[in-house]
């Protein structure tokens, strides 16, 4: 890791949206779905800048209302990097690049064509939601320029002043999906990779909760797995997750919350499996992944949290964990 005792210290007043995570580095609440829920990312070192997710486009005012709270013009971001292209995360980035004449975005090279052509990316996730969840959700999506749209490539490694950033590819989740390691932090920015994290689930003394997120139509649990330990092989002190914001005490800490997410992709899967030929076969997954859920919240807290709280706070994401491990089915019963 390297000294930040150089990076810029955090103004003393920033907007209630805009959380400082340390030296040159600030969350921003996008406002999705709710408060604490979905992440964008600003690095900021030597009067330059990167986003690293933006959220959906409804973001836009909050994200380049992050760079007037830092007192820094919008020509000073070099770069836009969603981790992946699924809307929560990449759906500002046509919105947000028409209004940072300076910056380049750095995607994925499996999504690079949906971000320039978001056509097929709206197609896919209308089957998901709906027209009207798109249109509340996500609003309209915007194409980038091909002349500023670059791929990524694995191992890659991009400067924010003097900062690095060391992009790698991380399948799993999606297979459009890269991760970025931040040296002067400690810690990776994972978007899905390394699940979700709702600060509700916090506990005073042991930290963080979090659970796996299988998202329809690529999850893929040996390269999920795969993905997790290559990131832990550098010893992260922190992870900065899109759903949401920064987990991990220390090196330790972050350990625990892999080895609580790598058990529970096992436990998932094995769900998934005893399920697969089940009548009603989604209303089961989503009943048993429930039922898992609240089992590991209240290993966690104990009875802090009622079980219908932790259904509520967790109704989305089961929904769209059956949805994937359903999908995730049928391809190995297509491969025989």
């Amino acid at each position: 890791m390297s000294d930040n005792t150089a990076l810029p210290p955090a103004p003393a007043s920033l907007p209630a949206y805009l959380e400082a995570l340390g030296p040159g580095l600030y969350a921003v609440d996008t406002a999705f779905q709710r408060d604490h829920f979905d992440a964008a990312f600003l690095v900021v070192d030597g009067g330059r800048a990167a986003f690293i997710d933006t959220g959906t486009r409804h973001a836009l005012p909050r994200l380049l209302g992050a760079l007037e709270a830092l007192g820094l013009p919008r020509e000073a971001v070099d770069w836009v990097i969603p981790t992946h292209v699924h809307l929560d995360h990449a759906g500002g980035v046509g919105p947000l690049m028409a209004a940072l004449p300076s910056a380049t975005m750095l995607v994925h090279p499996r999504g690079l064509r949906h971000m320039v052509d978001p056509s097929a990316l709206w197609a896919g996730a209308l089957a998901v939601y709906g027209e009207e969840e798109m249109r509340r959700s996500y609003g309209e999506l915007v194409g980038v320029p091909e002349s500023r749209a670059q791929a990524s490539s694995d191992e890659q490694r991009i400067a924010v002043g003097a900062r690095t950033l060391r992009l790698i590819d991380t399948p799993g989740h999606a297979r459009h999906h890269h991760c970025l390691w931040d040296d002067a932090s400690g810690g990776w920015f994972t978007g899905d990779t390394f699940g979700l994290s709702y600060r509700e689930f916090d506990d005073p003394e042991r930290g963080a909760w979090i659970l796996p997120t299988s998202t329809p139509v690529q999850f893929e649990p040996d390269a999920l797995r795969d993905s997790i330990r290559r990131m832990m092989a550098t010893r992260p002190s922190r992870m900065y997750l899109t759903h949401y914001s920064a987990v991990g005490r220390d090196a330790a800490d972050v350990e625990r919350l892999a080895a609580l997410l790598l058990s529970q992709i096992d436990e998932m899967v094995a769900i998934a499996s005893g399920l697969k030929d089940a009548p009603d076969r989604h209303a089961a997954l989503k009943r048993e992944l429930l039922a898992m859920f609240q089992r590991r919240v209240r290993e966690h807290l104990g009875d802090r949290m009622a079980p219908t709280r932790v259904a509520a706070l967790l109704a989305m994401d089961v929904e769209l964990n059956a949805q994937g491990l359903g999908v995730w089915l049928d391809r190995l019963t297509r491969r025989g």
